[in-house]
């Protein structure tokens, strides 16, 4: 076809083809910068947030604490050793003159007035220590112990200037420092920034995720199984279907409102409890997980099954020993979607009561708890600034948490992934 084309024709001809082939392979290679740039900007995002949160979360973990030396011996506390193995031993120690005995130790240490300075609740981290070493009552000891609030606000700069006078010579003689505070861990929450703790909002989440998990995983598949398996295909399985993927988006407090007048109204005395809040998140969370159920399901071979009914295996059996374990990866990535969701959710739990003081940790689904959101929205609303720092804590902790509950799920799905 070319030979009634000049040569003039032909030349530019291929001119035309190199420019589109070039143009082609131009827009490609940019489609692939953009991608690039796509993903190294979010691998950025991500930086940022992880080190600004740690770097903020570094000082959470912190607390002021005075540290001087407390004479037991010199004391005597009448004590005995054998009374601080049995239950209420603080207070025992409490009616022994323990606190006097640690405040009369900071006057002489830190100078007058000294034990104004120490925390209301100082003496009972001593009393904890004995306790734990009763030795230590015929000895002379070393404490490190929280500070006041005011002597914080003192040591970062601000508040009555006297006070700050005396934490520049307290932190210049090596007695007012910077620890970690282990009992961050293993507190709950308090009215002051030295005191508080994530221990028990940690339990609460722990909890309320159990139930949330133990509710909606089990239904949310059977669901799924049910529609893709069995379910006639007709109206009502439309309308139902449409209703799920609804469902799937509507706002999280819609679902606190429901919670609020189902739960509630059935268990009235339950408020803040884990068990109310699994069981509302519950219901947020089972529309994504028969969703991505469906999907996987779906996906299995029809070959599969085929196979499994040509050798005499009931609907059942192709469902429990072939289909549900091919699909398993699937489910569970539904599921890592719905319960990392659900952890981070304040709103539902906001409505349903979990934002009261709770100053213990639950000691099961039905006592008063908070959760790890609550906690961090209800300590960004202080004003002390102690709190802030406590919060980026927090939020490391929620991060940490929802790393392993993410990593464990991973591996479960990798671990059942089968390749056909």
């Amino acid at each position: 076809m070319s030979e009634g084309l000049s040569a003039a024709d032909l030349a530019a001809r291929d001119a035309r083809m190199a420019k589109r082939l070039r143009k082609r392979y131009s827009d490609e290679r940019r489609f692939r910068l953009i991608g690039m740039a796509a993903v190294g900007f979010s691998a950025l995002v991500l930086a940022f947030l992880l080190v600004t949160m740690t770097a903020n979360g570094i000082r959470g973990f912190q607390r002021s604490e005075l540290r001087f030396d407390v004479d037991l011996a010199a004391a005597a506390l009448q004590v005995e050793p054998e009374r601080l193995a049995q239950p209420g031993a603080v207070q025992a120690l409490e009616t022994a003159g323990l606190p006097l005995a640690v405040a009369a130790a900071a006057d002489t240490a830190l100078g007058q007035g000294g034990s104004q300075l120490i925390s209301d609740a100082a003496w009972r981290e001593v009393g904890h220590s004995i306790i734990a070493d009763p030795d230590k009552l015929k000895q002379k000891i070393a404490v490190s112990v929280p500070t006041t609030d005011a002597l914080v606000t003192a040591q970062r700069g601000d508040g009555d200037p006297a006070l700050r006078a005396t934490a520049r010579r307290l932190v210049h003689d090596g007695k007012l420092v910077h620890a970690i505070d282990w009992g961050f861990m293993t507190r709950s929450d308090a009215t002051s920034p030295q005191a508080v703790g994530i221990w028990g909002a940690l339990k609460g989440s722990m909890l309320t995720m159990l139930v949330t998990l133990l509710l909606a995983f089990p239904i949310g598949v059977l669901s799924a199984v049910y529609l893709e398996e069995y379910a006639p295909r007709g109206r009502w399985t439309d309308v139902i279907e449409i209703s799920i993927n609804n469902l799937a988006a509507v706002p999280s407090i819609i679902f606190g409102l429901l919670g609020l007048a189902v739960f509630l109204g059935l268990f009235p005395n339950l408020r803040s409890a884990p068990l109310i809040g699994g069981m509302t998140l519950a219901l947020m969370t089972m529309p994504v997980i028969v969703i991505s159920g469906r999907n996987a399901i779906k996906s299995v071979p029809p070959s599969i099954r085929d196979a499994a009914l040509a050798v005499g295996a009931s609907r059942i059996q192709v469902v429990t020993h072939h289909v549900l374990p091919l699909a398993l990866p699937g489910i569970l990535t539904g599921t890592i979607i719905g319960m990392a969701r659900a952890l981070g959710e304040t709103a539902p739990l906001l409505m349903i009561g979990m934002r009261a003081f709770v100053a213990s940790p639950p000691d099961g689904l039905t006592s008063p708890s908070s959760v790890l959101p609550v906690q961090i929205f209800l300590w960004s609303d202080e004003i002390d600034r102690g709190f802030i720092e406590r919060t980026s804590a927090a939020i490391v902790v929620l991060l940490v948490f929802l790393l392993v509950m993410n990593g464990l799920a991973i591996y479960l799905r990798n671990r059942f992934e089968k390749r056909w």
